[in-house]
């Protein structure tokens, strides 16, 4: 069976322009011509211009669907190489997305905007030289601290959701900041100094417990504590920019919400008010 342009166009729902554009371009070669000098297609023409359809609805290029409709590629090697493409094209986009968004709720300056920008374009090494540079500053280089540093290490996935690319750029933001930086050093000396982790912890008990912040209990659980220095680590742990830095650090690693030291502190300050 013989098809005209028309036909074919017909069959395949394209427009005649496009036909015989990829016809001219060798991608549907006619098997003839009639008599007024008409180009003619077969059956083969047929199929292969429902491929080329498909093809380029997927997005290939002409350059590629010419070497597989020659016979010089297959259509899995190609879609694979496109596959991949498109994989660092959406990629791409999440990052803008995100990017836009945080500029549409946070409303920062020209500066800030790309600052955010740069952060959120960053490769894997470029985010952990950021990252390595934010805790040896905050933390030291002490081996001691290893496993602290692991635990505030954030991990961007490879292939993130619009959210965790959301919160590293809020949470890259944050490691800039030198005075961020100071209360994070501030808070490494009072955990060598014994105040942290073990102090947090009693307080959580007490809560959890009822204890009345001007019980004989609660005197006993500051009782031989600085109060001075207990009125400056309140200060530093209950600065709401740690707390946020934890709270991005769980989305970025999928990790669940840590849990808020905010009724710990308030108990404390209660406790340490009379």
């Amino acid at each position: 069976m013989r098809y005209s342009i028309g036909d074919l166009a017909r069959r395949t729902g394209l427009t005649i322009k496009a036909v015989r554009f990829y016809s001219d371009r060798g991608l549907v070669p006619p098997s003839g011509r009639n008599t007024a000098g008409h180009r003619r297609y077969d059956e083969a023409a047929l199929a292969r211009l429902g491929l080329v359809r498909t093809l380029r609805d997927l997005g290939l290029d002409l350059a590629s669907i010419q070497r597989i409709v020659d016979g010089e590629a297959t259509v899995a090697e190609i879609a694979a190489r496109h596959a991949e493409a498109l994989e660092v094209e959406i990629r791409v986009l999440r990052l803008r997305r995100a990017v836009l968004t945080a500029v549409a709720r946070r409303g920062p300056t020209p500066e800030e905007t790309t600052l955010m920008h740069k952060l959120a374009r960053l490769s894997e090494g470029e985010r952990r030289r950021l990252v390595d540079d934010f805790l040896t500053a905050a933390l030291g280089d002490r081996p001691e601290l290893a496993g602290v540093a692991r635990t505030l290490t954030p991990e961007l996935p490879e292939n993130p959701g619009p959210e965790q690319i959301e919160a590293w750029v809020e949470l890259a933001e944050m490691t800039q900041d030198a005075d961020f930086r100071a209360l994070w050093r501030r808070l490494v000396e009072q955990h060598e100094g014994g105040l942290r982790r073990g102090l947090a912890a009693e307080l959580r008990d007490a809560v959890e417990a009822g204890v009345a912040p001007d019980s004989p209990r609660a005197a006993a659980i500051i009782l031989g504590r600085d109060p001075a220095e207990l009125r400056k680590w309140l200060g530093d742990v209950g600065d709401p920019r740690r707390e946020r830095y934890l709270e991005l650090l769980a989305v970025i690693n999928g990790w669940a919400a840590p849990e808020s030291l905010a009724p710990a502190l308030d108990w404390l300050a209660a406790a340490t008010a009379r």
